[in-house]
């Protein structure tokens, strides 16, 4: 099969398997999914879900952060690791968004990896899941399995991303992704993947 075939394929199989494929992050606006998104560096989803209430609820705008100094910002981050970093960003990134994007979050991947701390996957996740935009969010869970898909050889995540371009369709680039995220929790894990329950096992090269 060739690998524009598996592709093909996989999102077909994940689309029966996963039918909802929504971000697990939990946000209300872009602003919020931009954070929640670079706290989630190194981090579970699961986590930052339980701090972000009360860090939006102290911060509920991008001016408000914008006008806080980080150590105001770090307590209610503290269990996400790094904190120190992902404070200075986050507060440094809505300076940013009002200076020069008014406050708004831009639309563009390009635009986005301009903000401090914001790199490809997490401006792919904005541009696909806020502004409905073929994107390819590629994480761990996306790294994995489709290199065990045997779509690639690579472990550098630009040259995955393009290399996912050309083989996935641009309209479900995205739901692909998050759906991928799933798949990687629930049965494709990274030290013992559940072959045999695995939707996949019949177009994959590694099992």
């Amino acid at each position: 099969m060739e690998k524009k075939e598996t592709a093909l394929e996989a999102v077909r199989l994940l689309e029966q398997e996963y039918p909802d494929a929504l971000c697990s992050l939990t946000y209300t606006d872009p602003l919020q999914l931009l954070i929640a998104t670079r706290l989630a560096a190194q981090c579970t989803d699961q986590r930052v879900n339980m701090v972000t209430p009360a860090l939006f609820a102290r911060f509920p705008d991008v001016q408000s952060f914008a006008q806080a100094d980080a150590e105001e910002v770090e307590p209610y981050i503290h269990s996400c690791g790094f904190y120190k970093v992902k404070s200075r960003d986050i507060v440094a990134m809505c300076r940013m968004l009002l200076a020069e994007y008014n406050g708004t979050v831009p639309d563009t991947v390009e635009e986005l990896t301009k903000l401090p701390g914001i790199g490809r996957k997490t401006a792919n996740l904005i541009v696909g899941d806020i502004y409905g935009k073929p994107a390819v969010v590629v994480d761990t869970h996306c790294i994995r399995i489709t290199a065990r898909l045997g779509l690639h050889t690579s472990k550098d995540a630009a040259k995955i991303e393009t290399i996912l371009r050309e083989l996935l369709p641009p309209e479900k680039s995205n739901d692909f992704c998050h759906r991928l995220v799933l798949h990687g929790r629930a049965v494709c894990q990274a030290r013992k993947p559940r072959c045999e329950q695995c939707c996949l096992k019949e177009i994959c090269s590694y099992s």
